[in-house]
């Protein structure tokens, strides 16, 4: 099998692949014209969720049979080309799960405590940092509602957390959903007998009680902007918004004149709209966390996508109908 890789990812990843023949990049990506040439004669193709696959890239794979994307989501993918030339598409949704929740509680933190905000101006020597008593405060998350948009695998492993942080969660699906979590509990909508909520809500009652507003959904274009001016004035003006799911979920303007104007009090992004490019009114609002779209990025993580990549390629090669993690 000819496995051609749009990114450099560690070859030790895909020990179980040494067999066959691996055409990975040595700088960070193949250009499009380099993937464009590689791809004439690839079985596979395994691409990573920040490089664009379009049908006119695909249609030069005669032979592909498989898009093995490194990444949860696969809206970088002409899924619907895929289709109807009958090339598999898979993704990697179980092993970016917990570094994602870990990621995504910790721009929550950091967004509450103001600690990348306070460590910058300290850095900078900023007079307006005055140690003292009541200086430099942030907000608690202990007895705070986490609104999460979004509970599926990433917003359960984040309500664990929340929860554990004495947090109350409410969460906002299409439909009410069975939650699960790793002490074998189940409940729809329920306290715990410890006293721990769980409760749905709607989308306006969500962003209307919530202190921290999470997403963590896929994307869909029914759900673009769905944080727009209209919804972020149903928020709390003390209330955050945290974004580790995709950038095209919230309109940056209409977020960026809500964080300026007191509408909302902060937002922390791992996302952006027009990734790579962050907005400048974002990048000079003290009220906001940015990080450059490593909601999976620890080398833990990496490697575990990789080793998922691979099961989803050996599954194709030994020839198994029911392939994991099929899109």
């Amino acid at each position: 099998m000819r496995i051609v890789f749009t990114t450099y990812l560690p070859k030790e990843g895909f020990a179980g692949l040494e067999e066959h023949e691996l055409v990975i990049p040595h700088a960070p990506y193949f250009s499009t014209e380099e993937l464009q040439e590689r791809i004439a004669d690839a079985d596979i193709l395994v691409s990573t969720f920040d490089y664009a696959v379009p049908a006119e890239i695909l249609a030069r794979g005669a032979r592909l049979r498989l898009v093995a994307n490194f990444g949860v989501g696969f809206n970088n993918i002409d899924v619907a080309y895929c289709k109807a030339h009958g090339i598999l598409v898979t993704n990697t949704p179980h092993t970016v799960t917990e570094p994602t929740a870990e990621h995504c509680f910790a721009l929550m933190h950091t967004l509450a405590h103001r600690t990348a905000e306070l460590d910058r101006k300290l850095r900078q020597k900023d007079p307006s940092i005055v140690f003292g008593v009541m200086n430099n405060l942030g907000v608690s998350l202990y007895g705070k509602q986490l609104g999460i948009i979004g509970m599926g695998r990433i917003g359960t492993a984040l309500a664990r957390r929340a929860l554990a942080c004495g947090m109350k969660v409410a969460y906002h699906n299409r439909h009410k959903n069975v939650i699960h979590f790793s002490n074998g509990d189940e409940r729809i909508c329920e306290g715990s007998p410890k006293g721990e909520q769980i409760i749905y809500m709607s989308l306006d009652e969500l962003l209307a009680t919530s202190d921290y507003v999470s997403l963590n959904l896929p994307y869909t274009p029914e759900v673009h902007h769905l944080i727009n001016r209209e919804t972020l004035k149903k928020m709390k003006p003390t209330a955050f918004l945290i974004n580790t799911a995709r950038g095209a979920h919230v309109d940056e303007a209409a977020l960026a004149e809500a964080l300026r104007t007191g509408v909302i009090a902060g937002a922390a992004l791992d996302v952006y709209e027009h990734e790579p490019h962050i907005s400048e009114e974002l990048l000079g609002l003290d009220n906001v966390v940015l990080s450059p779209h490593v909601g999976t990025g620890t080398i833990d993580g990496r490697l575990d996508m990789c080793h998922e990549v691979e099961t989803n390629i050996l599954h194709l090669i030994a020839g198994e109908h029911n392939l994991m993690n099929l899109v």
